[in-house]
């Protein structure tokens, strides 16, 4: 393996003209208002949620005494400090802990284990969009197997355009023909189709429209032997607003059997039978690299024989929240994982590797910064 290149500066959101200062002052206040106006919490909680906006723009990061999950991932030394000040996956991910404390999620009572997040994931479900998605499975199944593999491939990595936090921020519509910036498709079709007997390993990003794409990717692996087994990665609880758990997976599934799609009932059987794994690990919503992982999760991860991260926060995490220059090979930065692995990601913000020089100036003169965050372009990278 090649040697982990040295360090880029961290990502944060203290340059007022930055990506991640416009998330921090314009998206997470956007969504503390969605989340209130979505579920009708009591006064103690809409106190929580408006005393958790004001600080957010306002005032410094104040952990709770009773939380150890600052202490499990040394995120209590941020207290005190400005939200913008932060590297800026501490930022988001201490954010999403601190809403997830105001509404009661953690603490014994009516609120306790409630997703602030979940009308906004089942909405995505009962869209026309989603509705149009599964109609188009059945002139897709008419098509050769490696046709199919292809366009389920590809739906699993523009399905990420149905991020919910994104379209907080841009409601703009996409294109869905946006060209690769970086792409190992071909590579990685052949190892998805290697021999039978193997294991897969997806840490899935985003619920709702988007994870059906990832569940039909899946199925199709399985169903037609290219797998025996498939380990899907999940949170423990709400993160990220959108990321899927354990809950917004069996609605998915549900969606897919009152659909009458057919992958609805494999699915099912799948779980059942523990051909698909549901895995959850409290590090998934820890506010660290994957190069940190704990030695459990590496053990799960090397079992595999492919990994896919699926999605721009496992791709941040995967390469590291850092400004790396883009042309930096995808392989040395993520050298470090135990086994091949594969990112699936629509472009939503600053990180990027692997990009050839040319590609990379032919993008900046273009579009200037956009292209980095505008969720228009995506990369297919595969380190074995």
């Amino acid at each position: 393996m090649p040697d982990a290149p040295a360090p880029a500066p961290v990502v944060r959101g203290d340059d007022p003209a930055s990506f991640p200062h416009s998330v921090l002052a314009e998206r997470h206040p956007a969504l503390i208002r969605k989340v209130q106006d979505a579920t009708p919490y009591g006064p103690e909680q809409r106190r929580a949620l408006d005393e958790l906006l004001h600080d957010t723009l306002h005032g410094t990061v104040a952990p709770p005494a009773d939380d150890d999950w600052w202490d499990t991932w040394d995120a209590r030394r941020h207290a005190g400090r400005s939200w913008f000040s932060l590297p800026f996956l501490v930022a988001e991910s201490c954010f999403y802990r601190q809403l997830l404390r105001a509404v009661g999620y953690f603490d014994p009572g009516p609120w306790q284990g409630v997703d602030p997040f979940r009308p906004f994931k089942l909405a995505e479900l009962e869209t026309p969009e989603a509705a149009a998605e599964l109609t188009a499975l059945g002139p897709l199944a008419e098509r050769p197997l490696p046709d199919q593999l292809d366009a389920l491939l590809h739906g699993s990595l523009w399905g990420n355009r149905a991020d919910l936090g994104f379209r907080l921020q841009s409601t703009e519509e996409k294109a869905t023909d946006s060209p690769l910036v970086a792409d190992d498709s071909d590579a990685l079709l052949s190892l998805l189709t290697g021999p039978a007997g193997r294991t897969l390993c997806l840490v899935a990003d985003n619920a709702g429209r988007e994870l059906i794409p990832d569940l039909l990717l899946v199925d199709h692996l399985l169903t037609h032997g290219h797998f025996d087994r498939a380990l899907l990665h999940l949170k423990p609880y709400p993160y990220f607003v959108s990321d899927a758990t354990t809950a917004d997976t069996l609605d998915a599934v549900r969606h897919l059997i009152a659909a009458k799609a057919d992958a609805g009932q494999r699915l099912h059987a799948a779980l059942r039978e523990g051909r698909l794994v549901l895995r959850t690990h409290p590090f998934s919503c820890a506010p660290l690299p994957y190069a940190d992982m704990p030695a459990d999760l590496r053990a799960d991860f090397a079992s595999a024989d492919l990994t896919v991260m699926k999605g721009d926060l496992n791709y941040r995490r995967l390469v590291g929240d850092r400004l790396w220059p883009a042309t930096t090979p995808f392989a040395e930065v993520t050298s470090y994982f135990p086994a091949p692995v594969a990112a699936l990601r629509t472009l939503k913000s600053d990180v990027i590797t692997g990009l050839t020089p040319e590609t990379e100036t032919t993008l900046t003169t273009t579009e200037g910064h956009h292209w980095r965050t505008s969720g228009t372009r995506a990369v297919i990278q595969l380190n074995t």
